[in-house]
């Protein structure tokens, strides 16, 4: 179980929808209901690890342009679809998408439950994951851009004198650049600077020379 989890169940077959309630409540999951998927889009996004619910197949907006729908808007809610009707081309769209499960109605008790522990599991992971780019993201902010610049040719292995070629400086002001960024960014080493940097999700620099 995951602390703070929600479960969002989303059907316009209100008797489902209270079967599917009961069964996450039998299984001590927190959850709420919505009778569409525009309706469940008006609620603000929950902050902490969640998964929906959804049925393929409902009037206004459909399973699968409500999938669309949270990735034009970067939502990252972990989708279980449920469908009475077999369609494997739809399977694979939503699968392809990142859609946790696709289960077929009458669906057996644990095979929803299994679908909604994996879920969360991915939410949980995708959250801490997010945290901890935000974090260090908000070190990287305290950069100048020149030490930036720095620190970027220093991630990628070049040497002092290689980095004040490329940025047309001298190389005792680089170590200075270079002292700073370690002391800011709380790192004591290239690869504590490496990790932080994959963790902010940093694109590489463009080298505009090799000059040495």
């Amino acid at each position: 179980m995951h602390s703070g989890a929600l479960v969002f169940v989303i059907d316009d077959d209100a008797l489902l929808r209270t079967g599917v309630v009961r069964l996450l409540q039998s299984a001590d999951y927190a959850s709420e209901d919505f009778g569409s998927a525009t309706a469940f889009l008006d609620r603000p996004p929950y902050p902490g690890p969640c998964c929906v619910i959804v049925d393929v197949k409902m009037p206004e907006l459909n399973g699968v342009a409500f999938q669309e729908a949270l990735i034009k808007r970067r939502r990252e809610e972990q989708l279980i679809f449920l469908t009475g009707h077999g369609n494997i081309p739809i399977c694979a769209q939503v699968m392809k998408a990142g859609a946790v499960d696709f289960l077929r109605k009458p669906f057996q008790s644990d095979q929803l439950l299994n679908a909604v522990e994996r879920a969360l599991t991915r939410s949980a992971e995708q959250r801490r994951l997010a945290a901890e780019r935000n974090d260090a993201r908000r070190l990287l902010e305290l950069l100048t851009p020149r030490e930036f610049e720095v620190m970027q040719l220093v991630i990628i292995g070049m040497l002092n004198k290689q980095i004040a070629a490329e940025l047309g400086t001298a190389e005792r002001t680089v170590k200075l650049h270079r002292h700073r960024v370690m002391r800011k960014l709380q790192t004591v080493s290239v690869p504590d600077l490496v990790r932080l940097v994959q963790r902010a999700e940093v694109p590489p620099p463009a080298i505009h020379s090799t000059k040495v």
